[in-house]
């Protein structure tokens, strides 16, 4: 019960990582304010049924990231409703494929409104009460691809690079309020993005045989890195971008 008495509040909580790390810090003791685009309501409150199975309480709200008041009015609710949020996830994130010689300028503009500015968004939504506590703790989902780039994916790599940076230029600048800062980056996990993106059969067991583990990712693997940054665990740890990816990545 690491998360025991904390709320957390997730964007992009609906469906893959996001719900798996619902359910799981649920399970760590965390009350969870749920947060996804209005269209993912049903999914949402299937995944908030879940977490209150587990004896949490699990609160729904809907959420466009990109919209700055709509995220400043989100966490009013929230923080009304449940008290305060102590823990912050930032997982909401869109990957369309694309060679870079071929991406559309909206393609673009899109990743970056939705994978880094709803980062900055909604983490300053949220500072001006951790701030009041000098306590709090943020978690970015970022991504391998921010470690090196892949193609067809290099938009979304210079996204998931921006969210490593913003990672890290955050905690410098809210250490010494007692708020930590940190980020978990996925290596090659099976959630229905991850699906899309490897639909053959071949495809899959070739990136599994790459890595050290000889497996692919699956969402629950996220969770328990996840609770190590939310908690106290990690209590002189904060600025890093931890790799989750099986052994696929070692820089």
């Amino acid at each position: 019960m690491y998360l025991k008495d904390k709320t957390v509040m997730i964007t992009g909580a609906s469906r893959g990582i996001g719900a798996a790390l619902a359910k799981g810090m649920a399970a760590a003791g965390a009350d969870i304010v749920l947060t996804d685009l209005e269209r993912e309501g049903d999914a949402l409150a299937k995944v908030a049924e879940q977490v209150r199975v587990s004896g949490r309480e699990g609160m729904t709200i809907p959420i466009d990231v990109t919209d700055k008041s709509r995220v400043e009015a989100v966490v009013a609710e929230a923080t009304e409703q449940m008290g305060q949020i102590d823990v912050l996830v930032n997982n909401a994130g869109v990957l369309v494929l694309s060679r870079l010689d071929e991406l559309d300028e909206k393609t673009w503009d899109l990743h970056f409104d939705v994978n880094a500015k709803g980062i900055l968004l909604c983490t300053n939504a949220v500072l001006p009460q951790m701030k009041a506590r000098q306590a709090g703790r943020i978690v970015n989902i970022a991504s391998l691809a921010g470690r090196q780039g892949i193609a067809q994916q290099g938009h979304y790599a210079a996204t998931k690079a921006t969210a490593i940076t913003l990672t890290r230029v955050f905690a410098q600048e809210l250490g010494d309020q007692g708020i930590y800062v940190n980020a978990l980056c996925p290596g090659i996990i099976m959630t229905e993005m991850g699906q899309n993106n490897l639909q053959k059969q071949e495809d899959r067991d070739y990136w599994a045989g790459t890595t050290a583990l000889r497996r692919l990712g699956e969402p629950e693997d996220i969770v328990g890195p996840a609770v190590f940054f939310a908690s106290e665990l990690s209590g002189f740890v904060t600025g890093q971008s931890l790799n989750v990816c099986g052994g696929l990545y070692f820089h």
